[in-house]
């Protein structure tokens, strides 16, 4: 039996002053991020899907909203699909500008490979493997959609392809609105499928 989770990174975010919003209330997508959900949606259109589940976050919420209504279904919650934990939430954290200029934050840079500023990267995989395998069992046989974040999502990915976890946030390929695709043969993975259907972002973009 055949079922696929398709894990949706959401659209862009509307974040004028550019800071680490992490997992603060409140940011919700930009018209452009809303115009991308709704071409997620017309993508998966077609598809069996039964299941659609969120982060809690406003913008993953927003996200699924139209593919959820597209098929006559609710958007479920789950919380294991929010953003990753960041000691730099509400700050500025651009290369040459804000937080990373002042040494009080020096020392929560000191371990890339756990990170060291955020939640480790392996209790990331856990909790969006767990998040999956919820939603491949609600939908049996047929696909479900998860609408997440892309460190969570590039986490899962790497972690399912027996990669390192640590990696160099610049090579993610998890484009805003783009759709990493779980194939299941039973309760196992036999493929990983990534799409664009709103086209490719750079992984540092702005309002990601």
């Amino acid at each position: 039996m055949n079922t696929v989770v398709h894990v949706v990174r959401h659209g862009e975010v509307h974040n004028p002053e550019q800071i680490l919003y992490g997992r603060l209330p409140g940011f919700g997508l930009s018209s452009r991020g809303q115009r991308q959900a709704l071409i997620v949606a017309e993508a998966l259109a077609g598809h069996d899907i039964t299941h659609v589940v969120a982060s809690p976050l406003q913008r993953a919420q927003e996200t699924a909203a139209p593919l959820a209504a597209a098929h006559r279904l609710d958007v479920a919650t789950d919380e294991r699909l929010i953003e990753a934990g960041n000691l730099f939430e509400g700050l500025r954290v651009s290369v040459g500008d804000g937080a990373l200029r002042r040494p009080e934050h020096w020392s929560k840079l000191r371990n890339p490979f756990l990170p060291s500023w955020g939640e480790p990267y392996v209790d990331i995989a856990r909790r969006m493997l767990a998040a999956v395998y919820r939603a491949r069992a609600a939908a049996e046989g047929h696909e479900a959609v998860c609408v997440s974040h892309q460190l969570p999502i590039w986490t899962l990915r790497r972690f399912l392809e027996a990669r390192p976890l640590w990696h160099d946030p610049r090579q993610r390929q998890c484009s805003l609105a783009s759709i990493t695709s779980l194939v299941f043969d039973d309760d196992q993975l036999a493929e990983i499928v990534y799409s664009e259907p709103a086209g490719t972002t750079e992984p540092k973009v702005t309002g990601a």
